[in-house]
């Protein structure tokens, strides 16, 4: 781990700054978390159900020397968003970092795809970054640093079975990554993606063993990511290191999508 005296001079350094991490009380929203905190930042861990994961993330954070705060949201009710941005605002203060983390899968052929499976991922993973952006834009734009930083996948980019919800909405995430760039480069604000491969994390661990293998087979590194392999992009992104990219899309896939 950083000590909080070296944080000023290492390459990443996010002294100073406060970053939201959507969805952030496991997986890779969860490291993303720890990470921004190991480079400097204050963090807020949003959760939407988890809130003894969400209070760990947060614990670990502090521990860290850094501060943090738990906020239960539904990033795809606007409302709700609202609320969060408002009791930031008197609790937390003004962010410069948003990371759109948050995702959900409800994965089936499409043909047997009911409406609301459809309905439910574009509403979190899309409507979400949507909700999200919209509600602490201002924020983000009197920033000095200003980053919005979008988390796709690989599924976005290639497809998969299975998944044309999930896809769909990744596939927008990079859409709308790329159209914002161009609309926030005068403000001094970057706006980028990450699109991870098949990560490590509980999700994937879940998946049979048997299929585990066929997947790892289609990739050249011949394994899964690691969430710290993603979460250390992001924290590049979120610094002044990152300042001449915007509108990019970093692939994280150990090769599987070139």
């Amino acid at each position: 781990m950083i000590k909080a005296n070296q944080k000023e001079s290492e390459p990443y350094s996010l002294e100073g700054k406060k970053a939201l991490i959507t969805g952030a009380s496991r997986g890779i929203g969860e490291q993303i978390a720890l990470t921004l905190a190991d480079h400097g930042a204050e963090v807020v861990v949003n959760y939407n159900t988890s809130h003894d994961k969400a209070s760990e993330t947060a614990t670990t954070v502090e521990l860290e020397g850094e501060n943090s705060w738990i906020y239960p949201a539904d990033i795809s009710d606007h409302e709700e968003v609202k609320q969060m941005k408002e009791h930031l605002k008197e609790n937390f203060g003004e962010i410069d970092i948003l990371v759109n983390n948050a995702g959900i899968n409800r994965d089936k052929f499409f043909a047997k795809m009911k409406k609301e499976d459809w309905d439910k991922v574009i509403s979190v993973n899309l409507d979400g970054v949507f909700n999200c952006t919209k509600t602490f834009l201002d924020d983000i734009r009197e920033s000095e640093q200003g980053r919005i930083i979008n988390i796709s996948s690989v599924v976005g980019q290639k497809g998969n079975i299975g998944q044309v919800n999930y896809a769909s909405s990744k596939a927008g995430i990079i859409g709308f990554t790329k159209a914002l760039a161009q609309e926030l480069v005068r403000d001094d604000v970057t706006v980028n993606a990450v699109a991870p491969g098949f990560i490590a994390t509980e999700m994937v661990k879940n998946i049979p063993e048997k299929v585990q293998k066929n997947i790892k087979s289609q990739i050249p590194m011949n394994r899964f990511g690691e969430p710290e392999e993603v979460a250390e992009v992001v924290a590049f992104l979120a610094s002044a290191k990152s300042s001449y990219m915007t509108g990019t899309v970093i692939e994280v896939n150990g090769g599987y999508y070139l």
